[in-house]
């Protein structure tokens, strides 16, 4: 039998990410799941506001072709399932979310499974009300997750894939979030947010990143 990844219960951090921000951030200090609000959510995801003249603008611009291509490739990977993304284009995922804004959510799942904690319902739930507000609403979301060094490629692979979906279905059936707007990827634990410590909890999580494609992206 593999080595399970963490304790009793595995927790998850998740990270959630805006992309296009006009300024850099440092790394996100992480918040407890029962401390976090939807508000918090909200204005950690919400679009970067644009400059409201056509002077000089803090921080670095936007490559138009560089959006228009990333734009491009979250329509071809959404509506598909976790399991049939390509090596390749779970890289691309992750080299779109790189370096972008993010807060940090601690969430439990229960040991060896993709069950939710109940502890950490109230985290999942924040999370819920907010993509479901008008700020958010109708932008794509990537769902990812992540696990420990613990284990097997193939297990924690599997693990990372199932957690992901878990956070998808309770916001597809609870809140009515689109889940074609959810895109869902695993990358087990070979992207560690913590490589020095690679069996800490700080790399079992769950990354929600704001790809504002749609709706969100004109406001």
């Amino acid at each position: 039998m593999p080595r399970m990844s963490g304790g009793r219960n595995f927790t998850a951090i998740l990270s959630i990410v805006t992309i296009g921000a006009a300024f850099s951030f440092g790394v996100a200090k992480a918040v407890a799941a029962e401390d976090v609000t939807e508000d918090q959510i909200v204005r950690a995801l919400a679009p970067a506001k644009k400059p409201l003249t056509r002077g000089l603008s803090v921080g670095p611009q936007t490559d138009p072709a560089a959006a228009a291509a990333e734009g491009k490739f979250v329509q071809t990977i959404r509506g598909r399932a976790t399991r049939s993304l390509s090596v390749s284009e779970r890289e691309e995922i992750a080299a779109i979310v790189k370096d972008k804004p993010k807060i940090d959510l601690e969430i439990n799942f229960e040991y060896n499974s993709a069950d939710i904690s109940a502890k950490s319902l109230p985290s999942v739930q924040a999370l819920g009300r907010a993509l479901s507000n008008p700020d958010l609403k109708g932008s794509t979301f990537v769902v990812a997750g992540h696990t420990d060094a613990a284990g097997g490629e193939g297990y924690n692979q599997d693990l990372s894939e199932r957690r992901a979906d878990s956070i998808k279905r309770y916001l597809t059936d609870k809140y009515g979030v689109n889940g074609t707007d959810l895109v869902t990827v695993g990358y087990g634990k070979s992207k560690l947010k913590d490589p020095s410590q690679p069996m800490s909890e700080a790399n079992r999580r769950v990354q929600v990143v704001n790809m504002e494609n749609k709706t969100t992206a004109s406001k």
